[in-house]
């Protein structure tokens, strides 16, 4: 499966990562908007986004995005280790 992770910190983006390929999964992730953001995005199988950390412009971005091609968005308000463990382990 493929995640694309949107917001968290600059310096947690690697442990995302291994987390995600802890349970199997490909990760991409974003913590700040930058050129073509849309098109990097890409389409993925499910979008996580840490809300505490993430600019409004990248969230509405995001949720149009999975709206139009009907990719599932999970939304968490902590951006920790630990939260994402948890929203991986509910979408098995």
């Amino acid at each position: 499966m493929s995640i694309v992770i949107i917001g968290g910190n600059d310096r947690m983006a690697t442990r995302y990562k291994e987390v995600c390929k802890a349970y199997r999964h490909k990760a991409k992730v974003f913590t700040q908007m930058g050129a073509d953001f849309d098109g990097k995005i890409g389409t993925p199988d499910m979008f996580v986004l840490f809300t505490d950390t993430v600019s409004h412009k990248m969230t509405l971005t995001v949720k149009k995005k999975a709206m139009k091609e009907q990719i599932p968005l999970v939304v968490a308000p902590s951006a920790s280790l630990n939260s994402l463990k948890n929203l991986l382990e509910q979408h098995k």
